[in-house]
């Protein structure tokens, strides 16, 4: 059998126990000055666009507004607006830096449906390339990264300065 390690999973399984009372990890990167640190790569008026800490794939990238609202249904105009704006510029530039062979966009409203954040609501946006799902992650429930959040922030990070949406 060979051993796959990867220590840095270890903050994954244990962020629930970290973050049981320390709030919602949205509006505490939001109110820091660390973008880096937090992976933000873009603040607009209303909604920001950050990159998941613990990827499905390699480019995951999330929108979400400012305000902590939970449902869809609860965003005023000026902010499902720029969501779906913010949206369509983060598939404009994976396109562009990863090429990749589809895109997943969605948003798991609800603990029901697969929210791992409940009430702060979030727009997904993953690149997807043929043959990205292999036998590790069925079999066993390992999945590989070719490329660490940081290293994925720096490649993303001069479309987003260098242009508007």
């Amino acid at each position: 059998m060979k051993i796959l390690w990867a220590p840095w999973r270890m903050k994954y399984i244990k962020r629930f126990e970290d973050n049981r009372d320390s709030g919602c990890f949205f509006c505490r990167a939001v109110q820091q000055n660390r973008d880096r640190e937090n992976l933000i790569l873009y603040r607009g008026k209303t909604c920001f666009i950050i990159l998941n800490k613990y990827p499905y794939n390699t480019g995951h990238l999330m929108i979400a507004p400012y305000r902590h609202a939970g449902e869809l249904e609860k965003l005023n105009e000026e902010e499902y607006i720029e969501l779906m704006k913010l949206t369509v510029w983060g598939v404009k530039i994976l396109r562009k830096e990863y090429r990749p062979s589809g895109l997943n966009i969605g948003a798991n409203i609800g603990r029901a449906a697969g929210a791992g954040v409940e009430d702060h609501l979030h727009f997904h946006l993953v690149p997807r390339w043929v043959g990205d799902t292999n036998f590790m992650p069925v079999i066993s429930e390992t999945k590989i990264m070719p490329e660490l959040p940081h290293e994925t922030y720096d490649r993303l990070k001069k479309y987003f300065e260098e242009s508007e949406h």
